[in-house]
């Protein structure tokens, strides 16, 4: 079997979908492994490095030629994928719902596509869960740039020349993501606060030293999520979930936001009459810029003034931190191609009424066969 690991192409993508490491793995498997020139090196890995983990490095075409699995972080347009033999596996984050010229190329040009980004919540796929490794990175940026756009000290100092109070951080959604920032924000000295929707969130909250900020007794709370996704609150909750976080967000220096609801827009936590609220310098990270943000007036990609307080529109922060993020994704690739890997016929197999497959299955056969595309397109 040849693995083709391709070089990304999406605009300020530094990540690859493999590395030395699982190079050396999949060899180990059988597999031969093709890597287009360059395309490590943003993520510090040079092609030498690829070359010395057995992989042989060509330009695209010659990597493509013959592949019978293309491995990318970001799905590639059909047409950059010229020469594929049809039947041949394309694993990656293909972006199902926003792309769907990309799929119905994939389809038409004989491909099996894998959305890894829809790999199902359950405990036999944690290892191949992109998102959450991703996410984990993401928390871990998000404090990193919002402490160094505060402009003041994040611990306690006592000094001959007084005291400087602690940093005061308030993360909103309690997912990998705001695990990690609270994490984060506590190992920089940080008082930590955070919320969810989800009442199992509290003690988890409360493992990491953080102090949760949830609201008590309001009938109708929709929270808790399949997959451990939240859903909509309802307009009770909701009503005294604002009045809540507009108490507290007045208070506080350094606020992260990771809300996310699977195919719907970002769900709004923070209005500008709360930003308004809270004191000069502050700083607001949005990790769910890309998705419409959680903040009024965030843009993705840029920082926003308003009312003297900063808001970070984070578009994808796992990407600058390239290297580790890459060896985290293409782990997770690895993880899920070697579950399924059939040592007689040295390859992934893929059972029709297997729960992961039947999640992240895309195309199959020419036709496009996720049934969650076909419910979205309904």
């Amino acid at each position: 079997m040849k693995i083709a690991v391709v070089k990304e192409t999406a605009p300020g993508e530094t990540r690859v979908a493999a590395t030395p490491e699982t190079v050396k793995k999949f060899i180990a498997l059988g597999a031969e492994v093709a890597v287009e020139a360059r395309a490590g090196q943003s993520a510090s890995i040079s092609d030498k490095d690829f070359e010395a983990a057995g992989a042989s490095v060509a330009p695209r075409e010659t990597v493509l030629a013959g592949a019978d699995a293309i491995l990318c972080i970001n799905g590639p347009d059909a047409a950059s994928l010229k020469g594929v033999k049809p039947g041949a596996l394309l694993v990656g984050a293909l972006d199902p719902t926003r792309r769907t010229d990309a799929i119905d190329g994939y389809a038409k040009a004989g491909l099996q596509a894998l959305a890894m980004e829809w790999m199902p919540r359950i405990t036999r796929a944690q290892s191949m869960d992109i998102l959450s490794s991703q996410s984990n990175l993401a928390g871990y940026k998000a404090v990193v740039d919002g402490a160094a756009a505060y402009g003041r000290a994040f611990p306690m100092m006592m000094t001959a020349a007084g005291t400087i109070s602690a940093a005061r951080v308030f993360v909103m959604g309690v997912g990998v993501a705001g695990l990690q920032a609270i994490a984060t924000a506590r190992r920089l000295g940080a008082q930590v606060s955070a919320t969810d929707v989800r009442s199992a969130t509290k003690e988890q909250i409360q493992s990491l030293g953080a102090k949760p900020i949830f609201v008590e007794n309001v009938a109708g709370i929709e929270g808790e999520g399949a997959g451990g996704y939240a859903t909509e609150m309802s307009e009770e909750y909701q009503k005294a979930q604002a009045e809540l976080v507009s108490s507290h967000i007045a208070k506080q220096d350094l606020v992260i936001t990771t809300a996310l609801i699977p195919g719907r827009p970002a769900p709004r936590l923070i209005s500008d009459a709360q930003l308004a609220s809270m004191r000069q310098g502050s700083v607001v990270v949005d990790l769910a810029a890309d998705a419409g943000g959680n903040v009024e007036g965030c843009a993705a990609g840029e920082n926003v003034q308003r009312h003297g307080v900063t808001i970070i529109g984070a578009s994808n922060l796992s990407r600058t931190l390239a290297a580790d993020s890459s060896a985290l994704f293409a782990r997770n690739l690895y993880n899920f191609l070697s579950a399924f890997w059939d040592k007689d016929q040295s390859r992934p197999v893929f059972p029709d009424d297997d729960e992961i497959v039947k999640g992240i299955r895309l195309t199959q056969g020419g036709k496009i066969v996720s049934e969650r595309l076909a419910g979205s397109a309904s």
